[in-house]
């Protein structure tokens, strides 16, 4: 039974294009060109062949170049881990921030928004003894880039891989009604699984979304003639139901009539008047009703019969 239409694929892990930032590269191919020139105003090229100043300016001019391309920059969803000799030093960013030349280096730059794995566990049995074939998607974000890049080796794979556990042990311990029927408590318990493991690495796994669910295809018609089934015995549950209701308001209206005989004859002339506003050109009436219209009088039958009769004596 399949939840996605499998016409359009799942796009698995595609990176969105995001064009380049050349802003950091600006910045210093200028510093370097504003220093080159201060470097050559300040100390010209020797003519008398005296290079101890053109030296000195080199020196100076490398120097500078180094303190250039220590300069960083990060985006406002990114933090930088940034390691001086080996040890964590500090978490950089977003905007520009200074490394120190030959003794920082960045270790890893952390993207902290929410992001979103697929994963998908092939042939596992349910609780009942089904095969199934499960495909989900996780939704998880990085809240403390200091301990995902130092305790993790590769953050992304070990989301991904607690997901995939945690779906099995899912699938395991539930049947496949409860599968089909009530998919937002597996959801429910593979989040909390992962997310009580990840919070150690400073990860939170905000949401976890069954979006397919393939059965072997004999058991998808057996299961199709099952509903079919219990659609059938609903439908009859609730005509029965609406008979038993029915008769009690029957019931309830026989006893009223039955204590108010004027009641009942009004509503007979009700009956006879909705039949005669139909257009009706016969209508079967009981006997014991036509005698009272004849006593009555109630729609002028006895005058009339007098009519006719005083018409055909003369």
């Amino acid at each position: 039974m399949n939840f996605i239409d499998k016409t359009e694929p799942l796009v698995r892990n595609k990176p969105l294009k995001i064009k380049r930032d050349f802003s950091l590269f600006s910045l210093r191919l200028i510093l370097l060109v504003l220093t080159a020139a201060a470097v050559l105003f300040v100390f010209p090229v020797p003519e008398n062949g005296d290079w101890t100043q053109t030296a000195f300016g080199i020196v100076i001019f490398i120097a500078a170049v180094l303190i250039v391309f220590s300069i960083r920059k990060t985006d406002e969803w990114q933090r930088t881990i940034v390691l001086r000799f080996g040890k964590f030093h500090k978490v950089r960013g977003p905007g520009l921030f200074f490394l120190l030349p030959l003794a920082d280096r960045v270790a890893q730059t952390v993207d902290i928004r929410i992001r979103v794995s697929d994963f998908s566990m092939q042939k596992t049995l349910t609780g009942d003894s089904v095969t199934v074939d499960v495909d989900a998607i996780c939704f998880w974000l990085v809240w403390d880039p200091q301990k995902a890049v130092l305790e993790v080796e590769n953050y992304t794979d070990a989301v991904v891989y607690s997901s995939k556990t945690a779906l099995r042990n899912a699938v395991s311990s539930h049947d496949l009604s409860t599968f089909l029927e009530r998919s937002d408590i597996i959801e429910k318990q593979i989040q909390e699984e992962v997310d009580k493991k990840t919070t150690e690495w400073g990860i939170t796994v905000l949401h976890i979304e069954i979006t397919d669910i393939q059965i072997p295809e004999a058991l998808q018609d057996s299961l199709s003639r099952v509903a079919q089934a219990e659609r059938e015995k609903n439908g009859r549950i609730l005509l029965a139901e609406a008979e038993i209701e029915i008769a009690h308001k029957l019931e309830t209206a026989a006893k009223i009539y039955s204590a108010n005989e004027p009641a009942m004859k009004l509503k007979i002339l009700s009956i006879l008047n909705e039949g005669l506003k139909a257009g009706n050109s016969m209508m079967l009436v009981p006997n014991s009703l036509a005698e009272e219209l004849k006593t009555s009088d109630v729609f002028g039958l006895a005058a009339l019969n007098e009519l006719k009769k005083e018409e055909a004596k003369k």
